[in-house]
């Protein structure tokens, strides 16, 4: 395969119409309430799909005529908020302004090859380069058309795009790999312990200070701290609490105060409860103040009872009802500590314990394969891209 530095590039613009999309005002009164008209596309309803196949809401064919209409096959590039984000449209619709379209001219491109070169590391650092704005970054049509794009032979970017999709799919198949693993727990869970909202096995019900304590032992001097592993809300996973993405206390230049935790904690996001930020590690290191280290008490609880608890959509039900600032919702201390819970006996929380602790192997055999794969993807991006 021929690479990079011996591929022709071209500007966009020579070789893509780039366009900006347009809303019709207000887009309300536009909305469709029986599921009618044309498909009103969204950067909300986007995955991590290189597609976009469906939306959430449709818009009435007036609302379509004051607004960019788009086709199958053209790509959308947000150009605001989590701008430079490329996707390839599988339906047609409309689109809002925060979307750029880009059509290809001339049908010289495997749309795949080039939603892969949007989608790289340096194009996005090109994007990120020429964005404006002030709290939010914006790109324009015309930025845009200024990028150079890698124009080789149709064949050739089948043959790169296809390898790349091979590797995806194995990514992919980790990840479902992963979050079946996670059903299994959440089963287990459910067979031992039972519905928590309705305590349909008649457990003893305790308040939160009974089970744990918000454990807010804080760090201001980092002398000593250099090497620790630093947990930020972004580096905890939603709904799985696992823990991606960090570095260290030296490398993220800490100099506010920070919570120290161990293995034996549970880290839970107070910023935005909706996300289900719940961790537990298996490690020593130091989490932002905008969580809370949760230390349950031994031989009344156990961790991974506690931690499923949080992650329960009984707790969420609760801390949401709380969680009530508009701008950032946030939970406190006191409305964390006056959550209710059933508390089954010890032994059947071991019990649970040792199964998740059994299923853990698996997670880590999976997730080490996942890293490798991933690392082989981003070693080919850069190869290509880079």
């Amino acid at each position: 395969m021929m690479m990079k530095n011996k591929w022709q590039y071209r500007k966009i613009g020579d070789v893509c119409v780039v366009e900006r999309g347009s809303s019709p005002r207000p887009i309300d009164q536009f909305i469709t309430e029986d599921g009618g008209g044309i498909n009103w596309i969204k950067i909300g309803d986007t995955t991590e799909s290189m597609y976009i196949t469906e939306t959430a809401q449709k818009i009435k064919p007036e609302g379509m005529k004051k607004s960019r209409y788009v086709e199958p096959g053209d790509f959308l590039l947000s150009n605001s908020m989590s701008f430079g984000r490329p996707y390839i449209l599988k339906i047609d619709g409309c689109i809002h302004d925060g979307w750029l379209v880009l059509k290809d001219k001339d049908e010289i491109f495997d749309k795949r090859f080039l939603y892969y070169y949007l989608s790289s590391k340096a194009t996005y650092q090109k994007f990120k380069h020429m964005a404006v704005g002030g709290v939010v970054n914006n790109l324009n049509s015309e930025m845009v058309r200024k990028i150079d794009v890698p124009v080789p032979s149709k064949d050739e970017q089948m043959d790169t795009a296809d390898l790349l999709d091979k590797i995806c799919n194995i990514i992919s198949l980790r990840k479902r790999e992963l979050n079946c693993l996670d059903d299994l727990i959440r089963a287990r869970f459910i067979e031992l312990f039972g519905d928590l909202k309705s305590n349909n096995k008649g457990w003893k019900i305790v308040n939160f200070k009974e089970c744990a304590d918000i454990d807010t032992n804080m760090i201001h001097e980092f002398e000593g701290y250099e090497e620790y592993p630093h947990i930020g809300i972004d580096s905890i996973e939603k709904e799985t609490g696992r823990l991606v993405g960090y570095r260290t206390i030296a490398e993220d230049g800490v100099i506010s105060g920070k919570y120290l935790f161990s293995s034996a904690h549970i880290i839970y996001s107070k910023i935005r409860p909706n996300l289900n930020k719940v961790a537990m590690p298996d490690f020593d290191g130091l989490c932002s103040a905008d969580a809370y280290p949760i230390l349950v008490k031994k031989g009344i609880c156990n961790r991974e009872y506690f931690g499923y608890t949080l992650r329960s959509q009984y707790f969420l039900d609760y801390i949401l009802a709380l969680s009530n600032r508009t701008n950032l919702p946030k939970v406190n201390k006191s409305q964390v500590e006056g959550f209710l819970l059933p508390l089954p006996p010890i032994a059947v929380q071991d019990q649970f314990a040792a199964f998740v602790h059994q299923v853990a192997k698996s997670k880590a055999a999976v997730q080490k394969a996942l890293d490798q794969t991933q690392q082989l993807f981003d070693s080919l991006m850069q190869e290509y891209f880079g």
